[in-house]
């Protein structure tokens, strides 16, 4: 018997958590917690624990498969790569490059999505790079860009065990990030004070000293009124906004029209709570603000996110220890796949694909000309029906599960001359593919993954892929061969060198120096450290600079046929799209059907009972999912988790967008409730 242990990182979350993975055999056999990581510190959520159950499942794709009417058969892998770069090059020959768009995935590595980008951008002459992070965190990128100079999480994970308050908006952290929820919890029990903002009575909000429980898309009029109210009663940091800050004279006028009283209207809150809330945040000597998707999934998202920015300076809770704003990232490589220029607009390390200077360093490095015309974000070309995109590359998304308005999705798939999907197991959107690619999981390849903090960290190979399934590493060099394009790698190692050449946040990130527990970026230089957290001294911009967040309801309000707020969300045993949580035994014992929360006095109206199969419908489709009953959703409110495709929750979802980030609205929507006289659901 061959018996070894393998550390590496988790695959689900953006929390990074390490993991040992046990190995007998040629197969993982099991996981356990790596007790000295710097993250998790020996401990894993149920996800975690459950790592490796999906890793040898029979569904395993194992071969490139192509599509031959409506059956797909096994081909050799040349064959594949031929028929990738003939099909990618005759659309660009014939329509241009930018009739080709590509989705790289925040579940690859680093050096996967630099090599996705830098193919398709050096290819085929386009822009059109993105991935989920559109539908995600979008707006925290462009929110904090603008008002701090750097989209990205301002503190570590540790730093909340030691703030003195904590204010939650828009995030389920005990289900989704439950290790960094055990970080909050401490904090709390040292005396920390928790503010909670959720229009759900989640575990997060039980646990709260003040849960505000807001009506969706609200949040800006909650946070303005607090600004308000913390301001006339000189509560703000004179100082740091003399010393630190501009534009702070402009949101002051602007709040005078934002009395607690007509937040508290708008939310549907009781102003005494509003102005407890305010004051508890801002005379806490040390204060971190965490938000997620409930912030950023609204057609204000920019606008709610430089909300929370406005708030944190105008108290000074930035730039220092235990102080800071923490968006959490959903997956184990969002925050990688946007560093590594997954997104139409910048070149990896956020470089603008716009500037000439910028332009021609990468040029010069891949030794080819690049297109100065800017790639579409990916809820634009599916949300036009498909535009002048003609044939599409996606590695390792299932944007048929996690779009919103799902119907528009499947036309835009089917009018695709060509697509090639690159995945681990059949998905909602490889039944639309004319080729199928069968990539590694996480447990197959060596690279880097980049944290919810910035924390760069190794992933390391425990077993070979299945069958003949290639890491995407090896896929993604063998079409760069093909191309001309050189792609001459022969470890995953040297992309990241090429990297560091490359981008100057990674400047210092290689891999012998990731050791156990990696670096966080910045890290500029070889001898660097890393940065526990950002703004030291001094904004990424300079100065902080004060926004003014234009207030705009929700797109669309309940009226008499559509009576209810319809909400999407995560649940703690499942992740994402469910392709690798719904193949775990473990997890699935847990939640094996969908559900749709509702709450009982809504109930009772309509003669609902838990359990009972239900309708949810929207102006767009209609699912049928089981009932629970429960006070966790206010009146007129109802949930639904979007891992389940037999009741796809985001096929209802409006696909309104962010004008700034181009994000849709998933949160909030006008829904239909009735019960369904079928069976239901089997």
């Amino acid at each position: 018997m061959n018996l070894g242990f393998i550390k590496t990182t988790c695959p689900y979350c953006g929390t990074g958590c390490g993991l040992v993975l046990q190995v007998r055999d040629g197969k993982v056999v099991g996981n356990y917690p790596d007790r000295d990581h710097p993250v998790s510190k020996g401990s894993l959520c149920i996800k975690g624990w459950n790592a490796h159950e999906f890793i040898h499942h029979p569904e395993r794709l194992t071969s490139p498969l192509l599509r031959k009417g409506k059956t797909f058969y096994p081909i050799p892998w040349d064959e594949a790569i031929d028929l990738v770069v003939e099909r990618l090059g005759r659309t660009a020959e014939k329509y241009g490059g930018d009739a080709i768009g590509g989705l790289c995935s925040a579940k690859c590595t680093n050096e996967e999505n630099y090599l996705f980008q830098k193919f398709i951008r050096a290819g085929f002459q386009t822009n059109n790079v993105e991935h989920c992070a559109r539908l995600c965190h979008s707006p925290t990128v462009a929110g904090m860009s603008q008002a701090l100079g750097s989209g990205a999480m301002t503190n570590s994970i540790k730093d909340l065990e030691g703030a003195k308050c904590i204010l939650i908006m828009g995030s389920n952290a005990a289900e989704t990030f439950p290790i960094i929820m055990g970080d909050i919890y401490k904090a709390k029990d040292r005396g920390a004070r928790l503010i909670v903002v959720d229009p759900r009575a989640t575990e997060v909000a039980k646990n709260a000293h003040i849960h505000l429980q807001i009506r969706s898309g609200t949040d800006i009029p909650l946070i303005c009124g607090m600004m308000r109210h913390i301001i006339e009663h000189s509560l703000e940091d004179k100082e740091f906004i003399t010393k630190r800050t501009e534009g702070f004279d402009t949101l002051n006028e602007y709040l005078t029209g934002w009395t607690v009283e007509r937040a508290a209207e708008e939310c549907g809150l009781d102003g005494d709570m509003i102005r407890e809330a305010a004051e508890t945040y801002a005379t806490a000597a040390e204060a971190s603000i965490v938000f997620c998707m409930g912030i950023t999934q609204h057609a204000c998202g920019t606008a709610n996110v430089l909300a929370i920015c406005d708030l944190a300076l105008l108290c000074g809770h930035v730039g220092k220890e235990h102080s800071g704003i923490c968006p959490l990232r959903g997956q184990c490589n969002v925050q990688g796949a946007c560093d590594m220029g997954g997104l139409p607009d910048v070149y990896p390390g956020y470089q603008r694909a716009s500037d000439p200077g910028i332009r021609k360093k990468f040029e010069d490095a891949w030794g080819r000309e690049l297109s100065d015309r800017p790639g579409l974000a990916v809820t634009e070309t599916i949300g036009s029906g498909g535009g002048d995109i003609r044939s599409v590359y996606i590695m390792g998304e299932n944007p048929v599960m996690s779009d919103p308005n799902r119907n528009k999705t499947l036309e835009f798939l089917k009018q695709l001359d060509f697509l090639v999907v690159q995945d681990i197991f059949p998905t909602e959107t490889t039944q639309f593919a004319h080729l199928i690619l069968p990539g590694a999981c996480f447990a197959e390849k060596t690279g880097t993954f980049t944290n919810t903090e910035r924390r760069i960290q190794l992933l390391r190979k425990a077993v070979d892929p299945p069958g003949e399934a290639r890491d995407d590493f090896t896929i993604l060099c063998m079409l760069g061969k093909a191309m001309g394009l050189g792609f001459d790698y022969t470890d995953p190692s040297e992309v990241m060198d090429e990297i560091a050449s490359l981008t100057p946040l990674y400047g210092g990130v290689h891999f012998y120096r990731l050791g156990h527990g990696g670096l966080q970026w910045p890290c500029p230089t070889d001898d660097h450290p890393g940065t526990p957290f950002l703004h030291k001294g001094e904004f990424t911009r300079g100065k902080g600079l004060f926004v003014v967040p234009e207030y705009t309801p929700p797109v669309e309000s309940p009226d008499h046929d559509y009576p209810y707020i319809f909400i999407t969300g995560r649940m703690f045993c499942h992740y994402h799209t469910g392709t690798m949580t719904r193949r775990s035994p473990s997890l699935n014992r847990e939640t094996d059907k969908p559900f749709v929360e509702i709450n009982p006095v809504d109930a009772a109206r309509i003669g609902i009972r838990g359990g009972d199969a239900v309708r949810v419908s929207t102006r767009r489709d209609a699912i049928v999912t089981t009932a629970r009953i429960t006070e966790r959703v206010s009146r007129g409110s109802i949930f639904a988790a979007f891992h389940f495709f037999e009741a796809p929750a985001d096929a209802l979802t409006i696909d309104a967008l962010d004008p700034v980030s181009k994000v849709p609205e998933f949160k909030v929507c006008a829904a239909n409730l009735r019960k369904e006289e079928s069976d239901g659901l089997s």
